[in-house]
């Protein structure tokens, strides 16, 4: 299978615009804000929550980063206009994270404090172990500085997981709590499926136990189960914790999940920049390549819904 994936990914520059469109418009809202916000009003009505990310990072210029922080702006005034369920994610290289760490604070406090005073909330997306530490820097110092409305990601197959989640416990974060995507060396990530899916177990088990408010962000249907688990044996109400998935991916099980009675959230990317994220986010990881190979497939051949 790992062969098959690295072949998906060496074809993807030759393939069409057109057809990697085709190819990623079930997994991305659109080009335009307009597309997000009426993919979020379809999954409010759904009972689903969502998060909505304006694509674009690894920004080279201030000018671009700037443009970001505005389009996060104009997000918050849509939810808030059309009275939409979400809340956004943001990517610090998209907010200049690679151009400085004080132009990155400062953009980020400003799409910080335009969601609090709408009422909503910014979740600080996690990306290669290149910007944990950073990230996780920022984090600390805007709840240090009174933000409330904000929350983090951690990655299980990270081993530097489970110290994070201690040295953070003291604020109880928000936490989304995913795998991770990103191709690292093994002395930084585990790369075994079995323990990377360990370490995801240990990592709930860890942040429930703090208290934390946890965004459980996977589509494994082993890890689903061993979350509703821990989740029953604390007692946790329907508030204190949610499921996250990726839209266009597994959406009968997501459903299935608001049917048993759990709040589901669901991340809704758009923007422009749709080509270049859909290129990237396969060649950093091939079996991502290959997993939407074989669902495209399925699809054509009729097993619709996964």
């Amino acid at each position: 299978m790992a062969i098959f994936d690295r072949a998906i990914v060496r074809l993807l520059p030759a393939v069409p615009r057109p057809v990697v469109q085709r190819l990623s418009e079930r997994y991305i809202a659109g080009p335009e804000l307009k597309d997000a916000r009426e993919t979020v009003r379809r999954l409010n009505g759904e009972g689903k929550l969502a998060t909505i990310d304006v694509l674009g990072e690894e920004i080279t210029t201030e000018e671009e980063a700037a443009a970001i922080v505005r389009a996060y702006l104009d997000v918050f005034a849509d939810i808030e206009r059309c009275g939409l369920d979400s809340g956004v994610s943001v990517k610090l290289t998209g907010l200049g994270l690679k151009l400085g760490y004080e132009l990155c604070r400062a953009n980020l406090t400003t799409v910080v404090r335009d969601a609090a005073s709408r009422g909503n909330f910014v979740r600080i997306d996690m990306e290669d172990s290149s910007t944990t530490d950073d990230t996780l820097r920022i984090y600390r110092e805007l709840r240090e500085d009174g933000h409330e409305n904000v929350g983090v990601v951690l990655q299980a197959m990270l081993r530097r997981t489970l110290a994070d989640i201690a040295a953070l416990a003291e604020l109880k974060p928000s936490v989304r709590l995913c795998k991770g995507i990103y191709v690292e060396p093994p002395e930084l990530a585990y790369q075994e499926f079995e323990a990377v899916r360990a370490s995801y177990v240990r990592a709930l088990d860890a942040l429930l136990d703090a208290g934390c408010y946890v965004g459980i962000a996977t589509h494994d249907e082993w890890l689903l189960s061993e979350a509703r688990r821990l989740v029953a044996e604390r007692e946790l109400r329907r508030e204190d914790y949610e499921f996250q998935m990726l839209l266009g991916v597994q959406p009968r099980r997501g459903d299935a999940l608001v049917a048993e009675g759990h709040q589901l959230r669901v991340y809704v990317p758009f923007g422009r920049h749709w080509y270049a994220y859909s290129l990237r986010r396969l060649q950093e990881n091939p079996r991502i390549a290959g997993y939407i190979a074989s669902d495209t497939v399925g699809r054509m051949l009729g097993r619709n819904g996964a």
